[in-house]
């Protein structure tokens, strides 16, 4: 019998980093939201890695952060190693990556949501989704219904998940978490066109039984940058990671069991991740590689399992223990968690809108690896978007959606719902065209303001930033008015780092703005520096370093904001556009640009047809 158990405004069914995120930006927003998870003790999960950031991910954490989230808080709270990487290379590249202490981060996460007002958690299996009456009805396992006015879908690999290790095989979740079994079904008959997505994870080790004498430590960074803007004391480093690597011994017994893997076998339907492959896959693609790097990390503090980054396998037991024991210090290693593949059902991406509400489904939402991506940052950027996207549909308030040039939420959402994906999405700095203005340093900047005004940002917090602004704009008046004699001291400094001494009075400005300068080395000589924070600093210098090719990108970045502002109507029959070609009117129809900016960037939409997208918007005045 089924038991009504009330109406919410928004429904996120999952509790996993998209989940969270989504479940978090509703309730913040004024809306009555429920948040559906399976086990209530594994809400936030980290069942691939132990880590969160790393390049272009960390991107992704500030900005969510800016605009009022929560990932970056949680893993500043519960990091046990931070590191910036990329430091040898320019700003635009560099990102912060933490190791995560993985059942701390899922308890603080837990109580977050639990006194979060507005905010009910719920241990349920979603089974039964339907449209009833102008609300989604939600159906548990235990026959309990729920209705909601927008739904979010944050499922994660849970939906009809299939684990695979050798020629076993069985449904189930990651981590030995049950699988979501029904929901698949009733969004079927709801007709989203679902289709099977593939990943894995590798096998955990005691650290007991790891020999570290002959390993390479990695240590964390002496000065941490945090990934919230808001964290006044940065983590400290408290566990270190090692090095080590594949050998040939570890290859042959690989390639000697290689048809006993479900991947190659056939077994596995879904179409695995290019950027993170299993130690067989790489075994096979990269064949003239003589070895390949395992990163040993921790996954906490009072834990002594350890996690082999690199070595995802979904090999049987026996080969993946032979393999693991020739690497250098891991000979006796005890296996504690053995690796797998999971099989899982995801959507299309290319039949959801900028805001991840589907095209044809009114108020139904669609978040992190559901909609087809892969990693934690990647999920929480999504449910971030599609909470709050969720609150202002059941608020009857106007959509809000990133551009791409805004930010990197707004690439990889762009990405998604405008070139799909055939292979589980990874964000990388290379997919952005902006990347030098789109850095990590200045997520705040850019963001925050969006943040506040949607209300997931403090009175507090944006004053602090508005103070921030005006110190670097006053830094920038002094070091363009400070001006440097030639002296002995000075030249040798500065002729020490390969550049041309002074022989004439020079702004300090012009000294920063040398590749081979920066603030650190003119510190004896600029005697009235002010005692600023120290990314206030970090931006001067990138501004002034950079100013001639930052200037270049915001010129870019304003012609394409031209062609965002021109926004095509829902409603229109692009079959009635006279001059569009068949290819584009078939791309057009399915994809339902927003704008003449995203129209732009669909394949199979050529600059003839924007033009005659131009020209009607145009002659009805739409433009």
């Amino acid at each position: 019998m089924d038991y009504f158990c009330g109406h919410y405004d928004v429904a996120v069914i999952g509790a996993g980093h998209a989940g969270i995120e989504a479940a978090l930006a509703a309730s913040r927003l004024g809306c009555r939201t429920v948040c559906f998870t399976i086990n209530l003790d594994w809400i936030g999960n980290m069942p691939c890695n132990p880590s969160i950031g790393g390049t272009s991910k960390g991107h992704l954490v500030r900005e969510i952060d800016a605009l009022g989230g929560e990932m970056g808080k949680a893993a500043d709270a519960n990091a046990l190693q931070c590191r910036m990487l990329n430091l040898g290379k320019g700003p635009a590249v560099h990102s912060p990556r933490a190791q995560i202490d993985r059942r701390e981060y899922s308890k603080y996460m837990k109580h977050v949501m639990e006194q979060q007002e507005g905010l009910d958690l719920h241990q349920g299996e979603v089974v039964g989704l339907r449209k009833s009456g102008g609300a989604w009805e939600l159906k548990t396992k235990l026959d309990c219904v729920f209705t909601a006015a927008c739904v979010v879908l944050a499922t994660g690999t849970f939906l009809d998940g299939k684990i695979y290790v050798g020629d076993k095989c069985f449904s189930g979740g990651p981590d030995g978490m049950f699988p979501s079994i029904g929901l698949s079904d009733a969004l079927k008959e709801t007709g989203v066109p679902l289709r099977r997505f593939k990943t894995g994870t590798p096998s955990r080790v005691n650290r007991r039984s790891v020999d570290f004498t002959e390993l390479e430590p990695q240590y964390g960074d002496e000065r941490v940058v945090p990934f919230s803007f808001s964290t006044e004391t940065p983590p400290k480093n408290r566990l270190e990671c090692y090095v080590t690597y594949t050998n040939d011994e570890t290859k042959r017994i690989i390639m000697d069991n290689l048809e006993r893997s479900p991947l190659f076998g056939g077994k596995i339907e879904g179409v695995g991740p290019r950027y993170c492959p299993s130690i067989e896959d790489k075994m096979v693609r990269f064949a003239d590689k003589e070895r390949h790097q395992i990163f040993i990390e921790p996954c906490g503090l009072e834990t002594e399992e350890l996690y082999l980054q690199g070595l995802s396998s979904s090999l049987p037991v026996d080969v993946q223990e032979g393999f693991i024991h020739t690497i250098k210090g891991l000979e006796h290693a005890h296996v504690m968690r053995n690796a797998y593949a999971i099989e899982y059902d995801c959507v299309d991406p290319l039949v959801l809108k900028p805001t991840l509400e589907f095209n044809e489904w009114e108020g139904l939402f669609g978040a992190g690896q559901f909609n087809g991506s892969s990693g934690y940052e990647e999920a929480a950027a999504q449910g971030l978007i599609a909470g709050i996207n969720a609150a202002l549909k059941a608020q009857s308030k106007p959509p809000f959606v990133l551009s791409r040039s805004s930010s990197y939420i707004g690439t990889l959402i762009d990405d998604l719902v405008t070139k799909g994906c055939n292979e589980p999405y990874r964000m990388m700095t290379s997919r952005s065209e902006y990347r030098l203005v789109l850095r990590q340093d200045n997520a705040d900047i850019r963001l925050m303001r969006y943040g506040y005004e949607l209300g997931l940002v403090s009175e507090e917090a944006y004053q602090k930033l508005q103070h921030k602004l005006e110190l670097i704009e006053l830094e920038k008046q002094r070091v363009e008015s400070t001006f440097f004699a030639p002296c002995e001291e000075l030249n040798r400094a500065i002729v020490s780092r390969e550049t041309s001494p002074l022989t004439t009075g020079c702004k300090l400005a012009d000294l920063i703005r040398r590749p081979q300068l920066d603030y650190a080395v003119l510190t004896p000589f600029d005697k009235n520096r002010p005692d600023y924070p120290a990314d206030v600093f970090e931006q001067v210098e990138i501004d002034l370093k950079y100013e001639g090719y930052i200037k270049r990108q915001q010129a870019q970045i304003n012609e394409m904001n031209r062609l965002e502002e021109k926004l095509l109507p829902e409603d229109v029959d692009y079959h009635e556009i006279i001059n569009l070609r068949t290819e584009a009117v078939e791309k057009l129809s399915k994809i339902r640009p927003r704008s003449i900016g995203q129209a732009s960037r669909i394949s199979g939409v050529s600059p003839a047809d924007i033009s005659v997208l131009l020209i009607w918007l145009a002659k009805n005045h739409l433009g």
